[in-house]
């Protein structure tokens, strides 16, 4: 079953078609799909199943506003206007869980207990890869992103995660696009271009 090709129809709704979106709708996100989404997304490989994302979805008028003051000004008009917006965050004690995420090896805790440049990188590669599971998995149940960086990090952990447990990462504004004010889609570089074989 791990070896079935996906069709053309998803590998479009994933990859090809798939768009990042500044513009929204109307029309409301379930916290149903939210779930969805990370029912899905949890799923994706981490090393030793660290599992370091933490999600924070702002969905009213007042917890977007509280964003607000920390967004770059390019990004205010999509996030606000956005049904709901994701904070990808990393916890940094994330290690505590492993006990029972990584249950095969009594150890994998200290292997970075009392090491915060471990833990950082440690949470920032695999938050990241977290995060890239999750935009898959919104497109996965028909829902349009808008991921995103231009924001000032210390004033958004500083508001939603005062206990610096978790570290913000990036956004995602996430719902139903408005795809007739896209604009022609950026190229990408060749295989040639990016890749070797050795």
């Amino acid at each position: 079953m791990n070896n079935q090709r996906v069709t053309d129809d998803c590998l479009d709704i994933l990859f090809r078609n798939a768009r990042s979106h500044n513009f929204w709708l109307d029309r409301p996100v379930s916290d149903e799909q939210l779930r969805e989404i990370y029912g899905l997304m949890k799923w994706g490989p981490t090393s030793a199943n660290t599992c370091p994302a933490r999600l924070l979805f702002l969905r009213t008028h007042e917890a977007k506003e509280r964003l607000r003051p920390c967004l770059d000004p390019g990004n205010v008009e999509k996030s606000m206007t956005a049904p709901v917006v994701a904070v990808i965050g990393m916890d940094m004690e994330f290690h505590l869980q492993l006990g029972r995420l990584f249950p095969h090896n009594k150890d994998a805790p200290s292997w970075f207990a009392g090491k915060p440049a471990k833990i950082e990188e440690t949470a920032f590669r695999n938050g990241t890869l977290q995060g890239a599971y999750f935009l898959l998995a919104a497109r996965a149940i028909g829902l349009d992103c808008g991921p995103m960086s231009g924001f000032d990090r210390a004033r958004l952990d500083a508001e939603f995660f005062p206990d610096g447990k978790i570290k913000s990462n990036f956004l995602c504004a996430l719902g139903y696009a408005d795809h007739a004010r896209l604009f022609p889609r950026s190229p990408r570089l060749g295989f040639d271009e990016a890749c070797r074989l050795l």
